[in-house]
């Protein structure tokens, strides 16, 4: 690090006075340290986002604002997104307005769609996009003084330019777009009544008058080859916000400096997630046991009637290490239902499974009884890679181990009973879709019922690099 009026030369990124109250460029050791520390020094660590925002589409959740008037020849629109459905139209942002609309939309076939009525254009990618376990950082770049069309819009996922289209027309020159209009402007829904997201946003920006790169709100880390979030650090023009989710009790608030709050509709406290692109948590995996209903962020699962098949965790716990999660009835019809392991092999039968009767088996074979549990139970399972063996807890209370007898790769799962039985289970694996009572593993992380036991962890990216 070189020296310069008696400090250290700092990136050049760092908003004026975060550390020291000095400027960007010229520290003291003490706030080179504190960045250091923060995980915000480039190629040191990396910065942590704090929160995203989990919408569902049964419950119509939606953020709405109607902006000023703005620039509508130039602007970004930058995203970090992880999807919770395939194969349904769900629109990302919409400004709208009678007939008049300007929409980015995942649409039925798992294309990103980006199109306009006013200034019109559209452009819907070959790429399909169908990982829901992972985050994708989507930017939206409108820059209509450009000379050449395809430079007027531009997409771009985790950092790399879309330039493959299935459909491509770009606006003509100088022209003005119907987004920055005066017109209400609705994220994770078209004009507030379809389309609603299943999904988590987070790091939401929208920047008035500016025509930015990914450069501005991520980079490749050295060590892992993963595109990953950087704070930005620039203007936000008159219309600009930044959306970062990290008041449960005003969802909608801008961070930006600008005031241009939004709307919380049908969101509560609960939808504030620790699911976050620098610490992916473990989900249920939609992809699986297909007959039923997954929801809240593909943490709670309806079972079909017909159908016995199990539902398993996005993120296996078989990578080494202890993990903990726990699970929540949230309803139930009628019959029986399992907690406990799943194997990938023979087409992920149950292995470990602790039944609401009471009932407890193994590879199949009842080998003991634990208490009976019913709807609101917390049910919390600790597992150890390394033994394979699985411990129960009933709202807190340990209720024995069992251990897995084969080298199959496990994950967390659940199944109801067919014959007409449903059941809605929702899975805690630290970032939950209900209200829990705080307790974090020994990293600090997870939002859990009752205490994690002593080296455990929740699921979650950070952890499997630390502990797995």
């Amino acid at each position: 690090m070189a020296k310069r009026n008696g400090g250290i030369i700092g990136p050049s990124n760092v908003p004026t006075g975060q550390y020291g109250g000095v400027a960007p460029g010229v520290w003291r050791l003490r706030d080179a340290f504190n960045y250091i520390k923060a995980g915000l020094w480039p190629g040191v660590g990396n910065y942590s986002v704090g929160n995203s925002l989990r919408f569902n589409s049964g419950s119509s959740d939606y953020l709405n604002r109607t902006l000023g008037s703005g620039n509508r020849k130039t602007y970004t629109f930058s995203f970090w997104y992880k999807k919770s459905v395939n194969e349904v139209w769900h629109a990302i942002y919409d400004s709208h307005s009678g007939s008049n609309y300007q929409s980015l939309s995942f649409n039925g076939s798992d294309q990103l769609q980006w199109y306009s009525s006013l200034g019109t254009y559209q452009l819907t990618t070959t790429q399909l996009f169908r990982d829901v376990s992972a985050w994708y950082h989507v930017l939206s770049v409108v820059d209509t003084t450009q000379a050449t069309a395809s430079d007027r819009v531009k997409l771009y996922i985790n950092g790399s330019q879309i330039t493959s289209f299935s459909t491509a027309s770009y606006p003509a020159q100088n022209s003005d777009l119907y987004f920055n209009n005066s017109q209400p402007l609705y994220l994770g829904a078209y004009n507030a009544y379809a389309d609603f997201v299943n999904g988590y946003y987070s790091e939401v920006f929208m920047i008035d008058g500016q025509a930015l790169t990914p450069s501005s709100f991520g980079q490749t880390n050295s060590a892992t080859g993963i595109w990953t979030p950087l704070p930005y650090t620039g203007t936000y023009g008159t219309n600009g916000f930044y959306l970062k989710f990290a008041n449960s009790a005003s969802l909608g608030t801008d961070s930006s400096g600008n005031a241009n709050n939004f709307t919380v509709n049908n969101l509560t406290s609960v939808d504030q997630s620790t699911d976050t692109p620098t610490n992916n948590f473990a989900t249920l995996n939609p992809l699986v046991a297909t007959g039923g209903t997954y929801t809240e962020g593909n943490l709670q699962y309806l079972t079909a009637a017909t159908d016995g098949a199990w539902t398993w965790s996005s993120i296996t716990p078989s990578s080494g290490g202890n993990w903990y999660c726990e699970a929540k009835m949230i309803s139930s019809s009628n019959g029986t239902y399992q907690l406990g392991l799943t194997a990938i092999a023979s087409g992920f039968s149950p292995r470990v499974q602790y039944v609401s009767n009471g009932g407890v088996y193994v590879d199949g074979s009842n080998v003991a009884t634990y208490a009976t549990y019913t709807t609101n139970d917390i049910i919390g399972m600790a597992y150890n890679s390394s033994t394979k063996s699985l411990t129960f807890y009933k709202n807190g209370t340990s209720q024995g181990s069992q251990t897995a007898t084969s080298t199959d790769n496990y994950y967390f799962g659940s199944t109801g009973q067919s014959g007409g039985a449903t059941h809605t289970i929702a899975f805690n694996f630290g970032s939950p879709s209900y209200s829990a009572n705080g307790y974090a593993d020994g990293a600090g992380y997870g939002n859990f019922s009752y205490a994690v036991p002593s080296g455990y962890y929740s699921l979650n990216t950070k952890n499997l690099a630390n502990f797995g």
